[in-house]
């Protein structure tokens, strides 16, 4: 008698492997949204102790103007913090292989405090209350965002590479802008960046998403600790420059 497969266990079979990968790709997710979240939480813990402690005069001293209001002048501390966490973000991007596990996370968790400190200069500028109203349009608009890039079916890869033409574009507009001091093209600048990240936010969800559906990391291993954080920078900093960019946008400004 010829041989007859039963198709019936080959599909129990798929059916069982995809529900495996479903509940992995859900955990994994789970897993990076919460290495966000907590570094997002670490930033805003640093940024706002910093600002409203004795601690801001390391970065931002007061000083006494020439119209007689009080200013605040930038010191050395505060530009080391500016730029620090470009630094965290090459290491962790072009080291990521050859670092162990423990080592991304101690590295991710300096970035995200180093952030913070970054961005204290925000609460000079611009008054508490807006800082956290525009924090949560930002959060809603991240999980818009992200959770359409997750349950999308359309290819959006070709928006990504878009996006990240509009990356490069916003970073030389925003260097010209620092000699030019133009405030139409910092309006520009914001607002583009608005579009640029929401893009990318979209994007990088799904990219993530497929990369786990293509490799599937395995639960508990090296390399599934390692994405997971790395995966959340890419999202943190999605949420960051988001945040940044609507506030100068819609942010309230201090009168003082």
């Amino acid at each position: 008698m010829a041989y007859s497969p039963d198709y019936r266990a080959y599909s129990a079979q798929s059916a069982t492997s995809a529900a495996m990968l479903d509940a992995g790709l859900r955990a994994y997710m789970l897993r990076v949204y919460n290495w966000m979240a907590s570094g997002l939480l670490l930033t805003g813990i640093v940024a706002y102790a910093i600002a409203h402690t004795s601690a801001m005069e390391l970065f931002y001293p007061a000083v006494r103007l020439a119209s007689g209001r009080i200013g605040h002048s930038a010191t050395p501390l505060a530009y080391v913090a500016m730029f620090a966490p470009l630094a965290f973000v090459l290491v962790l991007q072009f080291g990521v292989n050859r670092m162990s596990a423990t080592s991304v996370q101690a590295l991710f968790w300096a970035f995200c405090a180093t952030m913070g400190a970054s961005l204290t200069n925000i609460f000079l500028i611009y008054t508490g209350t807006s800082v956290f109203q525009v924090f949560f349009i930002t959060a809603g608009t991240f999980a818009a965002t992200s959770i359409y890039g997750y349950t999308t079916k359309a290819d959006l890869s070709k928006m990504g590479s878009f996006m990240m033409m509009g990356l490069f574009g916003l970073i030389i507009a925003s260097l010209v802008n620092i000699f030019m001091q133009s405030s139409a093209l910092q309006f520009a600048i914001s607002l583009v960046g608005v579009v640029v990240f929401i893009g990318l936010t979209a994007w990088d969800t799904q990219r993530i998403k497929g990369d786990y559906v293509q490799f599937a990391y395995a639960e508990g291993t090296e390399e599934a600790a390692k994405r997971g954080v790395f995966d959340a920078l890419a999202l943190y900093l999605n949420f960051i420059n988001l945040f940044t960019m609507l506030l100068q946008l819609i942010g309230v400004r201090n009168n003082n």
